[in-house]
């Protein structure tokens, strides 16, 4: 006779199948990026919005509440990832239930209409294409957000965040963030003053081939540790890391007249390749068996990309590599000149180019400007204006047009207000987990001298990858670090690079 599955099995089973939805939408999403005709938009909408539909509907099931209160009382006999997986199921389950399944199929389409628009406003740099599009993603992230409120007893922009990074709210991100703007209106000027006094970096002369930039992006993203036989690098416009666990995709876009873009693209999503690939395979398809949110993924592709691979000790081992692949002037070539040009501080427009310094006032910007349309403060129409304003506030320049302001970034016309946040609470976790691995591994900065990444990260596999959604954010960096995010260690790493 086969024995019944207990409820927690049954919750396990179910989760399971909603995770393999994700991952069938999560692969059509590259190929819409990476391969898809335009002409399949329209299609690709609804694709996605059947799948969301049918993976809510698996969520919101009567018999899941019930299995959850029975699985819950049975109690997990101290297995402390059971307990966690149980708790991010209930979680799980109480935002779907406060979600009516044709808002949720409303969103994808929306989100996929809005996003086919805006690459055409942004090439044509002209908001008011894509304005009455983004209106109507903002309606519905709005019923969201007052969906979700009550629900998870949040403010409706803190449950839009915890959508993205769980357990931490706008009382936790502001006064973070008001320090760091204070910090910037002192370091940045006396950053740029000490960088006015060096040489001015020379900039290595392409054109450099596509295919060659391809393979050497390859080629160092295999030696930090991507297997390719679970991972693949395309081309798309806006870089990304999408996929599974063990069907990794990432995405860059090669400008002939800089390879410098690509290659740290790629070595910024391999790292969130690699933490995808170090989850527990134990606890694949489970909800503790996922990351442990964005601003813990922010943390190692920026642990990754600016923390190990445009520090000193790299720059002096990638050098010699970039001369031989590329040729040309060999000064341009010098670890220091590349030093001063790939850690260059400058007032910029455009977010995904920003310096270390000056990019979290770039999210500053966005996070402000989300609260206030999420809230009904300010009108889509009114958008441009106010961008244009926060980034005379916050760094002094104006964009000269749209593309430069309010439609460079995919984010809200794909519907994902709440993120933005995430990106800075990445920065600084990654500057306190890389003080903590050098702690750890002393002979770390030798190691990275011979390109050599194996060191950081087998630290970062046992005490973030491994750890998955066990922790929360603040635990999984106690436990880590020995504290929760401490953002003076942020600082510290700017002072360092850029003051002294």
């Amino acid at each position: 006779m086969t024995e019944t599955p207990s409820a927690y099995a049954r919750l396990v089973a179910r989760f399971a199948r909603i995770a393999t939805l994700g991952e069938a939408a999560a692969m059509l999403n590259w190929d819409a990026a990476a391969m898809m005709p335009a002409g399949g938009a329209a299609a690709r909408g609804d694709q996605l919005a059947v799948l969301a539909g049918i993976g809510h509907g698996f969520l919101v099931a009567p018999e899941v509440a019930d299995d959850l209160d029975a699985a819950e009382a049975a109690g997990v006999d101290g297995d402390a990832w059971r307990a966690a997986d149980l708790r991010l199921m209930r979680h799980a389950h109480t935002r779907a239930t406060a979600v009516p399944g044709a808002l949720v199929e409303a969103q994808t389409r929306a989100n996929a209409a809005c996003e086919k628009v805006w690459r055409e406003a942004r090439a044509r740099r002209d908001f008011a294409l894509v304005a009455p599009h983004l209106a109507e993603v903002l309606r519905l992230v709005r019923e969201q957000a007052a969906a979700l409120g009550p629900a998870l007893g949040l403010a409706p922009y803190d449950a839009l965040m915890d959508g993205y990074q769980r357990g931490i709210g706008l009382a936790d991100v502001a006064p973070v963030f008001a320090a760091y703007e204070a910090f910037l209106r002192d370091a940045l000027p006396q950053a740029e003053a000490l960088q006015a006094a060096q040489p001015t970096p020379i900039r290595p002369r392409g054109p450099f081939p596509a295919e060659a930039q391809e393979a050497l992006c390859k080629r160092l993203a295999a030696a930090a540790g991507l297997d390719p036989g679970h991972a693949r690098i395309d081309r798309s416009a806006h870089p990304f890391c999408g996929g599974t666990p063990t069907d990794i995709r990432i995405t860059t876009r090669y400008e002939e007249e800089d390879f410098a873009r690509a290659l740290m693209a790629v070595m910024h999503e391999t790292g969130h390749a690699l933490y995808e690939r170090g989850l527990p395979a134990a606890w694949a398809r489970q909800p503790v068996g996922e990351a442990a949110g964005m601003a813990a993924h922010e943390s190692q592709s920026l642990i990754i990309e600016m923390q190990a691979c445009r520090s000193d000790p790299y720059l002096r081992w990638l050098a010699p590599q970039l001369a031989a692949m590329f040729g040309g002037d060999p000064v341009a070539y010098d670890p220091e000149n590349l030093g001063r040009l790939w850690r260059r501080v400058a007032r910029s427009f455009i977010r995904v180019d920003a310096d270390e310094m000056t990019y979290p006032a770039h999210v500053i910007l966005r996070l402000r400007l989300e609260q206030a349309l999420v809230a009904g403060d300010l009108a889509v129409s009114d958008l441009p204006g106010a961008w244009n304003e926060g980034m005379r506030a916050l760094l002094g320049i104006t964009p000269q047009d749209d593309a430069q302001g309010c439609l460079q970034d995919i984010h809200w016309y794909d519907g994902a207000f709440g993120y933005f946040p995430s990106y800075t609470l990445g920065a600084m976790a990654a500057a306190q987990l890389m003080a903590a691995a050098r702690r750890a591994e002393p002979g770390l900065d030798t190691a990275l001298a011979a390109g050599d990444l194996a060191p950081l990260i087998r630290w970062l596999r046992t005490n973030v990858h491994e750890c998955a959604s066990l922790l929360g954010f603040n635990d999984l960096l106690r436990a880590a670090t020995g504290k929760p995010l401490d953002p003076s260690d942020f600082a510290a790493h700017l002072t360092a690079r850029y003051l002294t």
